[in-house]
């Protein structure tokens, strides 16, 4: 693919309606030691959840506004989760439990914010300094959107710890600057929304940090990511969620991706793939596999835990049997295996 930094974007790709082989799935949680993590179908039933019994009258108030439906669609952080923990996927999805804001979470939020809006200004006057300035505005925008966020900060009366976490935000908006030169990239899109329905009707959906197509039409994929690149052995995983939307891109579009590319401000790394059809293929009957192992995991409320060292980052321990916990009452209406009641 010709050198995206240097050229012009042509025309978006627009947002419009898109082999179960086990593959690594990236880490979920900051500094996690990526581990592969299997994601046979056959694994995905699994054995039955512990029986739940009662919980905390709060809990069940707090639940009741969180209305459970069973799963229509999935994203390639929801695919990684099934992967990771089938029953990591059910306190998200269908239990909808709430989770604590993490600070690395938070900041590459952050920094993906300020990243996109750089690119509201010309071209010339995209620069380190300027990014950094709109690191504040962005901050307050963050809370002000997501109220939860200010738990974070919320033990730190002097301010001392939160400059501290400003400061790493900054210096990861400057290392992006070492390894691409916005003055010479004019995005076709910037957190583009994208949605596909497969012929299966299976739908398929996420949000492409950037989006960038040359003169002759060639499309590269951006993501950037705040932690550091993976080890090599763990490259592919790391490249599930890219070669997911470039199945989108494709079933949208009918047009591969020439470049995925991976922006890794922690270590200050680029990881790039050129896919070929034989991968979106691949990836395309991977995801269906996973689709049913969900289908059939929703229909009997069999969850499987599957312990990993990202335990440790989970928010979801107490609820977990693996650490002595027990699950909510499972919302939805559970069927015979193998039955079509969802």
């Amino acid at each position: 693919m010709p050198e995206a930094s240097s050229e012009p974007a042509a025309e978006p790709v627009p947002a419009t309606a898109p082999e179960a082989a086990a593959e690594p799935v990236p880490a979920t949680a900051p500094e996690a030691a990526a581990e592969p993590v299997p994601a046979t179908a056959s694994e995905a039933a699994g054995e039955a959840v512990a029986e739940s019994v009662a919980v905390p009258a709060s809990e069940v108030a707090a639940r009741a506004e969180r209305v459970a439906v069973a799963p229509t669609s999935l994203s390639p952080s929801r695919a990684s989760d099934f992967m990771q923990c089938p029953l990591l996927y059910r306190f998200r999805v269908i239990d909808r439990l709430p989770e604590k804001p993490s600070e690395a979470a938070t900041r590459g939020t952050l920094v993906h914010a300020v990243l996109e809006r750089l690119f509201d200004a010309p071209a010339g006057e995209r620069t380190a300094p300027r990014a950094k300035a709109l690191i504040p505005g962005q901050w307050d925008r963050l809370r002000e959107n997501r109220p939860e966020v200010g738990e974070l900060f919320a033990d730190d009366p002097d301010g001392a710890r939160m400059a501290g976490w400003l400061a790493q935000a900054e210096r990861l908006v400057e290392r992006w600057f070492t390894l691409e030169d916005p003055t010479r990239l004019e995005p076709a899109e910037r957190e583009l929304f994208v949605e596909a329905e497969l012929e299966s009707g299976l739908r398929l959906r996420g949000i492409i940090d950037r989006v960038d197509v040359a003169p002759t039409g060639e499309v590269r994929i951006v993501d950037y990511k705040t932690g550091k690149a993976p080890r090599p052995e763990y490259a592919e995983g790391a490249l599930f969620q890219m070669k997911f939307y470039a199945l989108v891109v494709w079933r949208l579009k009918r047009v591969i991706p020439r470049r995925l590319q991976l922006v890794y401000l922690g270590s200050g790394d680029v990881l790039t793939y050129d896919p070929v059809l034989a991968d979106l293929e691949r990836v395309e009957r991977k995801l269906h596999a996973l689709w049913e192992a969900i289908r059939q995991a929703t229909e009997t409320g069999n969850w499987r835990p599957r312990p990993t060292r990202l335990c440790g980052w989970c928010d979801h321990q107490a609820h977990c049997p693996e650490f002595g916990g027990t699950p909510p009452p499972y919302p939805l209406p559970v069927g015979a295996p193998g039955s079509d009641t969802v």
